[in-house]
């Protein structure tokens, strides 16, 4: 059967050679980082056929990010047993579609984890994540929490596989997701940082209005169509709000010290300066951020473009001759992180500058937890 596959056969072939090379040894590790290939044909037929399967909750399953966990569950084939939708009383009942077969959305309340559920992926809100997760976590169940709540808690990681999946490690059954700007950011900046200790970071982004939910996307819809703001602050059809989230006493805005403290967090660096202007702008799907690095060590701009193609999650477009570099309507429903504009800033010693797109909903909420679902499945802490 496999070698009638192209693509299989090429797996064949490397674990012909991967045995060779190991003196005709093959170990379970090894058959594992040969078959886990993410989106793989390969991944598809072993985890049909091999791999446990987990009981899944989603929590805030009728929400825009709750559905596309679901989504982005089914493309990747996630190897679930059952599969338990969650939400407020106000969408309990309704029904949701997923991989063919109908089910109705439960009402989330202190019970709902006492069923045999392995993973729940919170997409409701700080709230209800502050309420709920660590009832779910106390009976025993990994939550994998897409809200601020948990972020900052020392004892909670905050994860971008790409970046530092090792410290899924320590995890105690609460893992948080990072605000969806830190991680596009972090995926950039992380070979960066490993390369030439970065020592200062400075962020200016344009956010689509989907990060604010179906209210930021349905006022950028009134307005287009000349109705009247009923969310924002201030008109966003044609216009631009250098205002996310709430302010703090010292003018900066919530999301700005996210994205200022996360970054830190997942980089494992309290020593990196950074600073940081978050403006949501008129554009359904996709956050654009320009950002400028000052770096310790010298670096040739050839070989930081030829570090982040080589990088996981990361696709370069960086022909600016030919117009070719990264836009948010390119990063739409895709799940890499898109990096462009890549060029030194002389007006400091060891300046770059890079432009960094992608989807919010997808790589910056849904996608990322699903693939920290993977990786505590792949290595082994769940």
């Amino acid at each position: 059967m496999y070698t009638t596959c192209p693509y299989t056969s090429g797996i064949m072939k490397n674990i012909h050679n991967t045995v060779i090379k190991n003196g005709g040894v093959l170990s379970v590790d090894n058959l594992l980082f040969l078959l886990l290939q993410p989106a793989s044909p390969a991944l598809v037929i072993f985890r049909r056929n091999f791999m446990k399967k987990f009981n899944v909750a989603v929590v805030g399953a009728s929400g825009m990010v709750g559905r596309k966990m679901l989504e982005v569950l089914a493309e990747r084939d996630f190897p679930i047993e059952n599969l338990y939708p969650m939400a407020s009383s106000r969408s309990a009942g309704k029904a949701i579609t997923f991989k063919g077969r109908k089910y109705l959305i439960e009402e989330l309340c202190d019970t709902s984890f006492k069923k045999d559920i392995d993973i729940a992926l919170f997409s409701a809100g700080g709230s209800t994540s502050l309420q709920y997760s660590p009832v779910a976590a106390k009976d025993g169940v990994i939550v994998i929490d897409n809200s601020s709540a948990f972020r900052m808690y020392e004892d909670v990681p905050l994860i971008v596989p790409e970046v530092n999946s090792h410290d899924l490690k320590w995890h105690s059954n609460i893992i948080s997701n990072p605000n969806c700007s830190t991680i596009q950011a972090v995926v950039a900046l992380s070979p960066i940082h490993d390369a030439y200790k970065i020592k200062r970071i400075i962020y200016s982004t344009y956010q689509a209005v989907s990060g604010s939910g179906l209210k930021g996307y349905n006022d950028l819809q009134n307005g287009i169509a000349g109705k009247e703001n009923t969310f924002y602050p201030h008109p966003i059809a044609f216009n631009c709000l250098p205002h996310i989230d709430s302010f703090t006493e010292d003018g900066y805005t919530k999301e700005e010290l996210k994205m200022i403290n996360e970054t830190r967090k997942i980089l494992g660096d309290e020593s990196i300066k950074i600073t940081a202007t978050t403006v949501r702008v008129p554009v359904y799907y996709g956050h654009s951020e320009s950002i400028n690095i000052e770096t310790e060590k010298p670096f040739d701009v050839d070989e930081v473009r030829a570090l982040l193609a080589s990088s996981p999650g990361i696709i370069v477009l960086d022909d600016p001759k030919n117009n070719i570099y990264p836009t948010a309507l390119q990063a739409e429903n895709r799940d890499e992180v898109f990096v462009g504009r890549i060029r030194r800033d002389y007006s400091c010693e060891n300046g770059l500058n890079i432009w960094v797109v992608a989807d919010n909903i997808r790589k910056g909420a849904a996608t990322n937890a699903v693939q920290i679902a993977e990786r505590l499945v792949s290595d082994k802490y769940i």
